[in-house]
């Protein structure tokens, strides 16, 4: 039996041993296809965070924790030590890690309903000890696993599952600018707050990654990164409108950039 291509198929067969190779995926992410909903920023955050890793050279020393979430599958995606921890705990969890094993590279990976929520007093704990990890901040102002709920870091008049006519923030208080508030703590070292919804964005993301791994290395307190990201799910949006309603609403809210940095030179 013989295959018969036409012209085209050639022509495409041709073309594609012509490509250029711009991008590979990096050895510290599995081949276990992302369990996220299509438009969620955590894959490009996962992403990231591993091609950071495998550019340094520290695959075999990093050792990272997450918690109850959205990322609580995280360990079937990222190539390298996992831990997984209670909800609300994973910087509790990393911090006896780190103290255990000094020379790793240790991270925790958590939301907002997670970080800001349940887990606020192990947050602000572990930083005002100056705990020597990297904590990564995923915020999308929503509780995205379970249901669409509203979290701290909701916005005023934000519709969600749980606040149908909009955070009434007479009852239930503004959204919690925790990032601002961490900031401010003798034991946090680098600050910095970094978006998903663009290509300049990412990389804006990723120089700050590698600058906290490298941060690490001084021994000098915490680095925190705060991610503003999207939840098409939870927000009742597509991908696309998600991303516009981020620039539109998260962003005065919760604005990029460095917000706390340190003077001592790598």
């Amino acid at each position: 039996m013989t295959t018969e291509f036409s012209t085209s198929e050639i022509d495409l067969v041709e073309t594609k041993e012509n490509y250029e190779c711009v991008y590979e995926k990096p050895d510290t992410l599995t081949d276990i296809r992302f369990h996220y909903c299509p438009g969620c920023g955590h894959g490009t955050a996962h992403r990231v965070l591993m091609e950071v890793i495998s550019e340094l050279g520290i695959q075999e020393q990093t050792i990272g924790v997450a918690p109850v979430g959205c990322s609580v599958f995280a360990y079937q995606y990222m190539n390298i030590d996992m831990q997984e921890a209670a909800h609300g705990r994973a910087s509790a969890v990393a911090t006896g890690i780190k103290r255990v094993l000094p020379d790793k590279y240790v991270f925790s990976y958590q939301g907002d309903g997670d970080l800001a929520a349940i887990g606020t007093g192990e947050t602000i704990h572990t930083i005002n000890r100056g705990e020597n990890i990297l904590i990564l901040f995923i915020n999308n102002a929503i509780y995205g696993m379970t249901g669409g709920q509203m979290s701290p870091t909701s916005l005023a008049n934000q519709v969600t599952s749980t606040s149908p006519y909009g955070r009434d923030v007479s009852f239930c208080g503004n959204p919690l600018k925790i990032t601002d508030l961490i900031a401010h703590i003798p034991g946090a070292y680098y600050v910095s707050r970094h978006a998903v919804n663009t290509a300049g964005n990412v990389r804006k993301l990723k120089k700050a990654i590698k600058l906290s791994f490298e941060y690490q290395k001084l021994k000098k307190g915490t680095c925190f990164i705060e991610v503003v990201s999207n939840c098409p799910s939870g927000w009742k949006l597509s991908p696309r409108d998600s991303m516009q309603w981020i620039e539109e609403n998260l962003f005065p809210i919760y604005p990029l950039g460095d917000i706390k940095v340190p003077t001592t030179n790598i």
